[in-house]
């Protein structure tokens, strides 16, 4: 794959964050009740790592000589005070980006860049951790 194309899958994987980071505080500020007590700091550190995690790719994609997006992935974020629609959103955000994330790891070791793919594993395993979180905190 040439370098063209894997800036593409990283603005991909940047835009899932964009996505995350407005989603994710958006959700801190609109969860409600008993839940918001847990929920909204859970949703401002989901938030901050989605932070970092759009400055990895970023800068990956700036040291590979792309140009980095800066719109968010166009799937809707649903507006809800429903702490369960709002854990459900999240748990497809984070499906969506840890297949991004599994996806561009596959790309990344048939171009044998070990730096990148260290960064890009990093990220793969928080957001596969991410998911289970969200499962649990659904059940």
């Amino acid at each position: 794959m040439e370098i063209g194309e894997l800036t593409e899958k990283l603005n991909k994987a940047l835009a899932w964050e964009l996505r995350a980071i407005n989603m994710y505080a958006h959700y801190s500020a609109y969860v409600k009740g008993i839940h918001r007590l847990h929920l909204s700091a859970h949703f401002k550190q989901e938030s901050d790592e989605s932070l970092v995690h759009a400055d990895t790719v970023r800068c990956a994609i700036v040291k590979l000589g792309g140009i980095a997006i800066t719109e968010r992935d166009q799937t809707p974020i649903i507006h809800s005070t429903s702490y369960k629609e709002m854990l459900e959103q999240a748990l497809q955000t984070e499906i969506g980006a840890a297949k991004t994330y599994g996806d561009l790891l596959k790309i990344i070791e048939e171009n044998g860049d070990k730096e990148l793919y260290d960064s890009i594993e990093a990220i793969y395993f928080a957001e596969v951790r991410s998911v289970e979180e969200m499962r649990m905190l659904m059940a």
